[in-house]
C-alpha cells in the first residue's frame, strides 16, 4: 500500500512528518510512505541510511493556515497537499495524510477527488477518546457549519461502515448529539434527523448529550459540523487545562511534590488514555478516495498514529464500502 504525507503541513512539519515516516517505515515494511514536498528542505531531514519503502514527491509550494482554502487550492496546484491530492486521483497513492489547513484539505477532496455517488455533505470523522479505552467516533467535526438532516443521515450510515471495517465493530451504535436525551428535544435539525435515524438500518441508541460522549455512550456520534468543532474544542480545552491545573497544584509545596512522585504512574496512565495522539488521523468521509487529517499539532508520534490508522482503512477496503453501500442512493 501507498500512502502521501504531505510534509510541509501542520504546526511541527516538516520534521514530524518525517521522523514519522521513518519510524512507519521500519515497522511496516510493505509500505511506501510518500512525502510530498520541498526535496531541498526534506531530504537533509532524512539522513544518509533512507529505507527504500520512504521516498519524496516533489512540491514546490505550501499551503498555509492562514489562506483562503479554496482560492489556495486553486492557486497553489504545485503545492505539497494538492499533489498528495492529486496523487490519490491519479492512483499512484491509495491515501493522503496531511496536518495542514483544514478548509483547504476539504475542498482538495472535494475539488480534486469528487464526492462519492450519493453523498452531499462529506465529514470529518475524528476519534474520541473514551474511559474505556474503545473511543467514539465523531462526525461532522468541522467540515460544513451547516447541515441538513439528511447529511446527518449519511453521517451516520458512513460512521456505522467506518466502525465496522476499520475497528471491526459488529453493529456498532450510533448517538445523534442533543441537549437532552428526550426525542423531543434540540432544534429543528436534530429533531428532522432522529427521525430520519430512527428507521435507517443502523443501530440508532437516540439522543446523546456531550457529558456522555466520553463514556462511551455510543459507537458513532452524529452532529452537525458547527456543534460538533465546539465540543471538540471544548473536550480539548478542558483535558488541558484540568492537567495544567494538576501540575501547578502538585508542586505548590513540597508535600504536593512528594505525593506527585508517588502517584506520577498513575498520572502518566491516566494523560495516555486521553490522548489525542493515540486517536490522531480523521478520515474526510464521502470523497471518492481516502483523505486522512491529522492535527495541526501533530507530533511524530501522532502522525504515526494516523498512518497506522490510514493503513487500516486501506487493508480493510473502507472507500470500496463506502462506494457500495452508496452507489444505488
Amino acid at each position: 500500500m501507498r500512502i502521501a504525507i504531505d510534509a510541509m503541513g501542520g504546526d511541527h512539519a516538516p520534521h514530524a512528518q518525517v521522523e514519522s515516516a521513518l519510524a512507519a517505515a521500519a515497522e511496516w515494511p510493505d509500505t511506501q510512505l510518500i512525502l510530498v514536498g520541498k526535496p531541498e528542505i526534506l531530504t537533509p531531514l532524512l539522513g544518509s541510511k533512507v529505507p527504500s519503502n520512504v521516498t519524496i514527491e516533489p512540491a514546490e509550494e505550501v499551503i498555509e493556515n492562514d489562506d483562503e482554502p479554496v482560492r489556495a487550492v486553486r492557486r497553489k496546484s504545485n503545492s505539497s497537499m494538492v499533489v498528495a491530492g492529486r496523487m490519490v486521483k491519479e492512483g499512484r497513492a491509495d491515501a493522503m495524510i496531511s496536518a495542514g489547513n483544514t478548509g483547504a484539505l476539504m475542498a482538495v477532496g472535494l475539488l480534486l477527488l469528487g464526492r462519492l455517488n450519493g453523498i452531499d455533505r462529506p465529514g470529518l470523522a475524528p476519534m474520541f477518546p473514551s474511559l474505556d479505552n474503545v473511543g467514539v467516533l465523531a462526525l461532522d467535526m468541522g467540515a460544513n457549519m451547516d447541515a441538513k438532516p439528511e447529511h446527518l443521515l449519511q453521517y451516520a450510515l458512513m460512521g456505522t461502515i467506518y466502525r465496522e471495517k476499520v475497528h471491526g465493530i459488529r453493529k456498532p451504535s450510533v448517538g445523534l448529539l442533543n441537549v437532552g436525551t428526550e426525542q423531543a428535544k434540540g432544534n429543528e435539525l436534530t429533531k428532522a434527523a432522529y427521525d430520519l435515524l430512527e428507521q435507517a438500518p443502523i443501530h440508532f441508541v437516540g439522543n446523546i448529550e456531550a457529558r456522555d460522549v466520553l463514556r462511551h455512550k455510543c459507537d458513532v456520534i452524529v452532529c452537525d459540523g458547527f456543534s460538533g468543532n465546539i465540543m471538540l474544542k471544548a473536550f480539548e480545552g478542558a483535558a488541558s487545562s484540568i492537567f495544567s491545573l494538576l501540575r501547578e497544584e502538585l508542586m505548590s509545596s513540597f508535600k504536593s511534590k512528594i505525593a506527585a512522585a508517588i502517584l506520577k504512574p498513575s498520572f502518566r496512565r491516566v494523560r495516555d488514555r486521553m490522548d489525542y495522539n493515540e486517536y490522531n488521523g480523521a478520515p474526510l468521509l464521502g470523497v471518492n478516495g481516502l483523505v486522512v487529517k491529522g492535527h495541526g499539532s501533530s507530533d511524530a508520534k501522532a502522525m504515526k498514529t494516523a498512518i497506522r490508522h490510514t493503513r487500516t482503512a486501506i487493508g480493510n477496503g473502507l472507500i470500496a464500502a463506502l462506494t457500495e453501500e452508496f452507489s444505488g442512493k
